[in-house]
């Protein structure tokens, strides 16, 4: 019988393209909107997943528009209350349900500061809608799985969506409408090895680089989710200062490289610590000595990057059920979380 989270998993394609196709006028006006305000930061409010697409969007914007982006702790509205001065900026709240208190106590406290600011919601009408001065429905569609995937994905398909717009970016804006068939290709692909491969793993890094990071702290996350396994993301350049001493023969290592700049310094990243003994695979045709898991190439390095995590969520689901867990019912987990 299939799980809903494979079953969402599969919707992945399908939800991108209804996002594109229902959300097009709302997406324009977004855009628009930004041009207009023209901000000269972007500050971003999430939790959990959410925030790991908060953190993809960071490296878009910032390699697309050249606008640094800084990512709010929730609390300095609801715990601190504190006031923060954000004329001149945009803002980005995340959240699936669209009602965590302190996801909408710090979208409306950015809106209330004078921050151009937008939701990107699975659920409209809610509080962190009313909360926005631009809300976007992300058409993900019901997603009953308590890990979030195709939420994830269509959350980071509509930033794009709306940075493409702003920017007047004819390429991502290209690979962007291109996504549904490359999410297609990309849920077809086998990382079923990695069964086997990590059978033996207590514990595990997820490495990558730019939005690869964003794509490896998701996949930390789900492992965790899913299978209660110590997984832990890791910039290629960060895990040497100190976390690489913990890597060898059952300290695996998961390497999420795209088609762009830092392809060769994550691959050889893998490549150096599969030389001296470790288990290391990596998403790249480069690799020497690192095992190479198939992607799908988008022909653009933003979007390269988003389509790594389709295989990995149809691999983690399996490598979950294989580990005797059912990744419908994580433990202690349970499908809204509402802080405050």
């Amino acid at each position: 019988m299939q799980t809903n989270m494979r079953r969402e998993v599969n919707e992945i394609p399908e939800a991108a393209a209804r996002l594109l196709s229902e959300q097009k006028a709302a997406i324009a006006a977004a855009g628009r909107a930004l041009q207009a305000a023209d901000p000269r930061f972007f500050v971003t409010v999430a939790r959990g997943s959410s925030d790991h697409a908060a953190l993809f969007l960071k490296y878009a914007i910032e390699l697309t528009a050249g606008r640094p982006v800084a990512s709010l702790g929730p609390s300095l509205a609801s715990i601190y209350g504190a006031r923060l001065k954000l004329d001149g900026a945009a803002a980005i709240a995340i959240s699936q349900s669209g009602k965590s208190p302190d996801i909408v106590a710090m979208a409306k406290a950015a809106t209330d500061a004078g921050a151009i600011s937008m939701a990107l919601t699975n659920t409209i009408p809610s509080p962190l809608a009313d909360a926005c001065s631009h809300p976007l429905d992300i058409c993900a569609g019901p997603e009953i799985s308590v890990a979030a995937t195709k939420s994830y994905v269509n959350s980071i398909v509509a930033g794009l969506a709306i940075l493409a717009e702003w920017t007047g970016d004819a390429a991502l804006g290209k690979a962007v409408a291109a996504l549904p068939d490359q999410f297609a290709k990309a849920i077809a692909l086998d990382w079923s090895g990695l069964i086997d491969d990590l059978a033996a793993a207590q514990s595990l890094y997820v490495l990558g680089r730019g939005p690869g990071l964003a794509i490896a702290s998701e996949a930390a996350l789900k492992f965790k989710e899913t299978s209660g396994l110590h997984a832990e993301a890791y910039s290629s350049a960060e895990v040497l200062h100190g976390p690489v001493a913990l890597v060898g023969p059952s300290f695996p290592v998961i390497a999420l490289a795209a088609r762009d700049a830092a392809e060769q310094s994550v691959t050889g990243m893998a490549d150096g610590l599969a030389e001296k003994g470790a288990y290391a695979c990596v998403t790249s045709e480069g690799a020497r000595a690192a095992k190479t898991l198939p992607f799908v190439a988008t022909g653009h390095p933003i979007t390269d990057a988003l389509a790594l995590i389709v295989p990995f969520y149809g691999f983690v689901e399996a490598w979950s059920r294989a580990r005797g867990l059912d990744p419908d019912k994580p433990v202690n987990l349970k499908k809204v979380t509402e802080t405050r």
